[in-house]
This record gives C-alpha cells, sequence and structure tokens, in this order.
C-alpha cells in the first residue's frame, strides 16, 4: 500500500475527468476451489479497486460521490467465527482511515446508496460480481459491459497508463523477481529435467519473496505455441525451451520477461540464424520507442527488419514492404509486439484493450491475421511502461495452412520452411519505460539475452 495521500489523490483527479455522477467500484470476493472455503490463495484484488482504494480484504465496494464530494467504504465488519479461523482483522472504518475515507457502510446499505443516482461503473469480469451488479441495478450480465460507463474507463485509463516514481518502483521489484525466476530457470536446464518440475520451481520463487506469478508460467519445449503450458515432457538435448514469465510484488505491480534456451547450453548455427534475427528486432524498439512515436510503428519496423532478415535465409522473398502490407510475415509473427504493463500483465485488458492500446488517432487494424492481435498501438508517452517482445515461430499447422490455400506464396519460401517445421518458436521479452527522450529497461539486473551471454551463463 501506498501512502494515504496516494489514494487521495488519485480519487480527486478521477472526480475531475469523471466529472459527475456516483463512482461504484467493486473489489473482488473469495473464489472458491473446489469447495466454498478451499479459495484460490493467494486472494486477488481488482486492479482498478487497489489504484484507487488501496485495500486487500475481500468483499468490499468502493463508493465516489462526485456530485456531492463524498467517499465510502461498503463492506461488512467479520464476524467472530471469522476471526476464530482466520485472526483478528481492521474493521471497515479502519481500513477506510488508512486510505483517507470518511464514510463506511455495510453491504446491506449499498442499494440504497446508489437509488435514483447515475452510476459509472467498469465491466465486470467475475460472475459473482455480474450478479451482483445484476441484484444492484438490474441489469443483465450479458448487457453489462455494453452499459458500462464509458467516462469512467477512459479516466482510469488515462491515470493508470502513467505510471507515477512510486509506481515504477514497484515495478522494479517485480522486475527483481522475474530476474530471479529467469536466471534460475537457466540455471535448472538441462536434459532429462521435466518442463513441470522447472515451472513449479519458477512459481516457488515468486511465492517466496511475498508475491505471485503475474501469470501462470509458459515453459515449453513447443516455443511455436504462444501459450504452452509446461508439461511433463522432459527436455531433449538439442532442443529449445521457451520461458515466458513474471512475478508480481505484494502491492500486485507486475513484470513479464521472455527468454529462448538451448537445453544442451550451446545454441546450434540453425538457431543462432533465426535467433540473432529476434535479436536484432528486440534491440530495435530500444532505439525508436520514444514519446510521440506510434507502438504501431515500432512494430511494423520490426517486421520490416524481420522480413528483410528472413529473406537473407531464404524464407522470405520480394519486396519487404508489399510483404509485410500483405501480412506474410505473420507467419512467423502472428502476434503484436508488446503490450501495456502495471498492476495487470496486460495492464487493463478487462477495460478492453481498443480502449488501452488505441484511441481515436490510432485505430487497431482487425481485418489482417497476426495485425489483428497487435495489443498495444497508440502513440508513446512518457511515464508508459509496455513490453518489447518480437519472436519468430514455425508453426507446422499454420504453414501447411498456408500452403494449402496459396495465401502469400509471392512472398514466403514453402520449400525452405518445410524444413524448419521441427524449430519450435523463440521469443525475447523484456518490460521497458518510456523515458523523456526515449527508452530503458524495467530492471536493475538484465536478464542475458545475447546469445553469448546465455551460454555463458548456462555454463557456469
Amino acid at each position: 500500500m501506498f501512502s494515504k495521500e496516494t489514494y487521495i489523490a488519485r480519487r480527486a483527479e478521477l472526480k475531475r475527468l469523471v466529472g459527475n455522477g456516483l463512482v461504484v467500484l467493486f473489489g473482488n470476493n473469495e473464489s472458491p476451489n473446489n469447495y466454498p472455503n478451499n479459495g484460490y490463495s493467494p486472494f486477488r484484488q481488482d486492479s482498478t479497486f487497489l489504484y484507487y482504494f488501496g485495500i486487500q480484504r475481500d468483499g468490499l465496494v468502493g463508493v465516489i460521490d462526485i456530485d456531492n464530494d463524498r467517499e465510502m467504504l461498503v463492506g461488512n465488519d467479520i464476524d467472530i467465527e471469522d476471526i476464530v479461523w482466520y485472526g483478528s482483522v481492521d474493521s471497515v472504518a479502519d481500513l477506510a482511515a488508512q486510505v483517507g475515507v470518511t464514510e463506511t457502510a455495510p453491504m446491506a446499505k449499498l442499494q440504497e446508496i446508489v437509488k435514483d443516482r447515475k452510476v459509472h461503473f467498469l465491466p465486470p469480469y467475475r460472475h459473482d460480481i455480474k450478479i451482483q451488479l445484476m441484484d444492484l441495478l438490474g441489469i443483465h450480465p450479458s448487457k453489462q459491459k455494453a452499459e458500462a460507463s464509458m467516462a469512467l474507463i477512459m479516466a482510469v485509463v488515462k491515470m493508470r497508463s502513467t505510471k507515477t516514481a512510486e509506481e515504477i518502483v514497484e515495478l522494479e521489484k517485480a522486475s527483481e523477481i522475474g530476474y530471479q525466476m529467469h536466471t534460475t530457470a537457466m540455471r535448472l536446464i538441462r536434459a532429462g529435467v521435466t518442463e513441470k518440475y522447472i515451472a513449479g520451481q519458477l512459481v516457488g520463487i515468486a511465492n517466496s519473496y511475498g508475491a505471485q506469478v503475474s501469470f501462470p508460467p509458459i515453459f515449453s519445449q513447443h516455443g511455436e505455441i504462444m501459450h504452452g503450458n509446461p508439461s511433463m515432457n522432459e527436455l531433449g538435448n538439442g532442443r529449445l525451451v521457451l520461458c515466458d514469465c513474471g512475478a508480481e510484488t505484494v502491492t500486485n505491480y507486475c513484470s513479464d520477461h521472455t527468454r529462448t534456451m538451448p537445453v544442451n547450453g550451446k545454441y546450434s548455427q540453425r538457431q543462432l540464424d533465426i535467433y540473432s534475427i529476434v535479436e536484432e528486432c528486440h534491440d530495435l524498439v530500444l532505439s525508436v520507442a520514444k514519446p510521440g512515436v506510434k507502438y504501431m510503428d515500432c512494430h511494423f519496423a520490426v517486421c520490416r527488419l524481420m522480413t528483410d532478415r528472413l529473406k537473407e535465409l531464404g524464407l522470405m522473398r520480394g519486396d519487404t514492404e508489399e510483404a509485410v502490407r500483405a501480412g506474410a510475415h505473420a507467419l512467423f509473427l502472428p502476434h503484436g509486439l508488446g503490450h501495456m504493463m502495471g498492476m495487470d500483465v496486460h495492464d487493463m485488458e478487462n477495460l478492453d484493450q481498443i480502449n488501452v492500446g488505441f484511441d481515436a488517432e490510432t485505430r487497431p487494424i482487425l481485418d489482417q491475421f497476426g495485425t489483428n492481435c497487435l495489443r498495444m498501438g497508440r502513440r508513446l508517452e512518457e511515464g508508459f511502461v509496455v513490453t518489447d517482445e518480437p519472436g519468430i515461430y514455425f508453426i507446422p499447422d499454420l504453414i501447411d495452412d498456408w500452403r494449402k490455400s496459396g495465401h502469400c506464396e509471392e512472398f514466403l519460401c514453402f520449400d525452405k520452411i518445410e524444413q524448419y517445421k521441427d524449430f519450435g518458436g523463440i521469443r525475447i521479452e523484456d518490460d521497458i519505460l518510456i523515458t523523456k527522450d526515449g527508452c530503458r529497461f524495467i530492471g536493475e539486473k538484465l536478464i542475458p539475452y545475447h546469445p553469448k551471454d546465455v551460454e555463458a551463463f548456462m555454463n557456469k
């Protein structure tokens, strides 16, 4: 939790941006795993509720009355039976005071509080909150996303997009935990160890620092699968293994990094040929990302560079600009360059990625494979934190599908591409902070990613 003054200032700015009405921000409830008293652990609070109210307890609602300049924390105090099992906790009034809120009410009063008021709410993503919202406002869950307040959504996006100095400190902490996770993976990788074992160690590291993983770790020898879950398969000599993982601090700020490593500790020449392209694309972003530049333009700069280098390997051909316009590069890069980072690993994605990563000037391109997965396209601003994560993937089913249909065949050398069907995939990802004049890595310690550095670290 930050200082009381931080939350007071955030709520004041939210009032100014939204302008009028009653803002209702739902915190999360405990989520049962397989029966009511065995919940998913640790409890994860809603990020926007945390941003404005900073309280980690379940079963709370924050109310901001803009018209009357009042703020209230709504929730029930726990009873003696809960105290027996879980220990004594602060009252709702005590919690409210910690973040500068003077008024509280039990949950039974929420209906009365919102009656006959213009209510601003965010699109809910948990089913219990959808039911709670339906009981409160009479809006069916199927219509709640459409009925959500665009004024509130855009105010939250504006505020949460630009990270303050104290938020950057937390992101640096998350990056430090991520460094420990990734370098541990590098030390453990060897033939015969299972993917699941190493992924489990990464989760343990995040938890041991008082945090949790920012998303379930992706750790797989099938790097061509974007979100490949770790399996019980043993790592094999000569294979590449892709590790995409990150941590959350106790204040729920996230990190997200990816490295792709040789199981035997040394890249083959064929692996280096592809890896060096991804490495060059990753580093290109560091030289072009700065305030005022569209991240969509950074994405396409990477696509052009990747196309040029793949042409040199005989995997692509033809005019680079025409190939990128046609989306031929998406056979190898079917996702966008990156996404916003913050309290969520895909920051504010619950508010709809179009609202977060795009704006009136920069709109998503939804009718082209690959480009339609670009999560961040708008102009960068100082204080934004985004991921830089180019990759090259050889997806056998996608290769077969495009070859059969002749899609982009004038730019793709399918006979040569066939020889890479067993390759897998490579991604390199880091979190970058947009500074006044350019950008920099988040994190004091940089996880090795240059091939010689990776090999040296793995063979210590």
